[in-house]
């Protein structure tokens, strides 16, 4: 048996009605989501510390996040792991076709943009969606969602003005390296924490109000 058959297997009896684990059996999609967020954050660390022996462990805690939520959908009806596997198998290959067809790619550049390309394609045929941040995911921790923001606003153009400055972005940004950002930002972390302001909250919100601001204002693309 495969070291990913063991686990998933392990998995089952923990969930296991009959001789089972109470807290196992008790949890759902919704309850996990906490872990999952502890567990990628954990990973995050190993990597900025560039600590390989942890990161291997940490990997396994991120890895049975995906064998728990997949065991709670199989006992649903709904999917199993070996389904999750398989579908983002077929993704990578029809992704990558420069790899596994004949197409040829030299840059990464060229690999991105082709990579959009394809996206495109399947989200076309996939559930219809509205609004020019589609693409953005919901969830993403505030710095990198404000992050994804300015980057849809840059790479279609949108029409910002007066909504974001763009002058004083660029000149912050003149002015900026690693070390002066990082403490740019746990200065203002540090303030916000004795001023009682949730710096995540407040710069989502902003970042939400960037999007709904500027999303009016673009105009429909013609069919």
């Amino acid at each position: 048996m495969s070291a990913i058959e063991e686990l998933k297997t392990t998995m089952a009896r923990l969930r296991a009605k009959e001789g089972g684990c109470p807290w196992d059996q008790e949890q759902t999609h919704a309850s996990l989501v906490r872990c999952l967020i502890d567990e990628v954050s954990e990973l995050i660390d190993t990597i900025d510390r560039s600590d390989t022996p942890h990161m291997r462990e940490e990997l396994g805690d991120v890895l049975i996040q995906v064998v728990f939520h997949a065991r709670i959908a199989e006992e649903e009806g709904q999917f199993n792991f070996d389904d999750v596997a398989r579908e983002i198998n077929e993704k990578l290959i029809r992704r990558h076709p420069h790899v596994f067809g004949t197409g040829k790619l030299s840059t990464s550049a060229e690999v991105i943009t082709e990579w959009e390309k394809i996206k495109a394609t399947e989200k076309k045929n996939g559930p219809a969606s509205t609004g020019v941040f589609k693409e953005l995911p919901p969830r993403l921790p505030a710095l990198m969602f404000a992050e994804a923001v300015w980057k849809q606003i840059e790479k279609k153009s949108l029409p910002a003005e007066g909504v974001v400055d763009a002058a004083q972005v660029a000149a912050l940004g003149r002015q900026l390296d690693e070390a002066s950002l990082g403490r740019m930002l746990f200065e203002l972390a540090a303030a916000a924490r004795a001023k009682g302001l949730d710096p995540e909250g407040a710069l989502r919100l902003h970042a939400t109000k960037v999007m709904r601001d500027v999303e009016p204002r673009v105009q429909p693309t013609a069919h």
